[in-house]
């Protein structure tokens, strides 16, 4: 795999704190991601994979945490997230008229490993998320299919593609090609280093609207800043931070200011949502034991996420757009590239 172009390659870097050495949501230990991306006549869609860890997620689920920032999403899963606070299979990224789909095969998936699912034990929770990449993709198509959301889990590794990939192949941000992007921070508690990651299907915002880091404004080529905002933004985050989900709910809450330093006000027709997950406090399946042990973060000390929570979801969004190559799609529906307005108005 060559080496992607990164939002940082352009001087887009977020607050003071360091990242993590790939940048990554996979700064976080066990986290790997996979994509499969499907480009074919007006087809510009695709699926994109988060497994929180290399085991057997049904058997031992990372506690977790949803926030809705603006509900005018479709995605499933979310409910029992809410309820029991963990999640029991990987995530998925796709577009909105194939999450039934992914769905389904991660259903398959997760009965593949588990044969006792809905028989002898209980039923599973898939869980997965969703932007409208309906502007450069036939979404009609229903082009996804269950082996390609098998593909992308089985292509997750800690190094993956950004841009214009998986679920990112057809999505639009702030009049730009949007899709995946990624980016983590180092955090020191009490001597020892951990990682808070985010990965974000970036499809929101009007052209005209966005900022960067330096305060400038760039419009697109194709300016469309009359029309209303109604795209959409999946923000998947990760720590090996010990957290319990009330308190994974708080952090990535605090994506919204990442989202607002980049121009976005979260319009009515946006689905703007957050997941969060800990690789350092799960529950067994099958615990035998009434009581059972997990570590909490001092709460005194949760600043020490709030701060690079919105620092990585403001530079994963960057990075999708930097990635993301200018595609022309559905009817001839086209959307340039970040790095071609910012070679044009240098940083200063």
């Amino acid at each position: 795999m060559s080496k992607p172009v990164r939002a940082r390659d352009f001087g887009l870097s977020c607050g003071n704190l360091q990242p993590g050495s790939r940048n990554s949501i996979c700064d976080v230990p066990g986290v790997q991601v996979g994509h499969k991306t499907l480009v074919t006549g007006d087809i510009r869609t695709g699926v994109t994979a988060i497994l929180p860890h290399p085991g057997n997620l049904y058997r031992d689920k990372p506690v977790a945490a949803v926030h809705v920032i603006n509900g005018f999403g479709k995605s499933i899963g979310f409910v029992q997230v809410e309820e029991l606070g963990v999640i029991e299979t990987p995530i998925l990224l796709t577009n909105t008229l194939s999450v039934g789909t992914c769905a389904t095969a991660l259903v398959r998936h997760a009965i593949t490993g588990n044969p006792d699912i809905g028989r002898e034990t209980a039923t599973v929770n898939p869980v997965v998320l969703e932007c409208n990449d309906g502007w450069l993709n036939d979404i009609q198509a229903l082009a996804v299919s269950e082996d390609d959301a098998r593909e992308a889990l089985k292509s997750a590794a800690p190094d993956f593609a950004v841009g214009a990939v998986g679920a990112g192949c057809g999505m639009s941000t702030f009049g730009f090609k949007g899709g995946i992007g990624t980016s983590s921070r180092r955090i020191m508690l009490d001597g020892t280093e951990f990682h808070l990651g985010a990965l974000v299907l970036s499809n929101f915002g009007r052209s005209g609207d966005l900022r960067l880091p330096d305060g400038r404004v760039v419009e697109s080529l194709t300016p469309i800043s009359t029309h209303p905002e109604k795209g959409s933004i999946i923000i998947v985050v990760a720590t090996d931070i010990p957290l319990n989900d009330r308190q994974l709910k708080r952090v990535i809450r605090r994506s919204g200011v990442g989202l607002a330093r980049l121009g976005a006000f979260w319009g009515h027709g946006s689905g703007d949502i957050a997941l969060g997950f800990t690789t350092a406090n799960r529950v067994r399946h099958d615990e035998g034991a009434s009581l059972i042990s997990q570590r909490a973060l001092n709460e005194n000390r949760i600043d020490a996420l709030f701060e690079p929570m919105a620092d990585i979801t403001q530079e994963a969004v960057l990075d999708a757009l930097i990635a993301a190559d200018p595609t022309t799609g559905r009817d001839g529906h086209f959307r340039p590239s970040l790095r071609d307005a910012i070679d044009r108005s240098p940083l200063s």
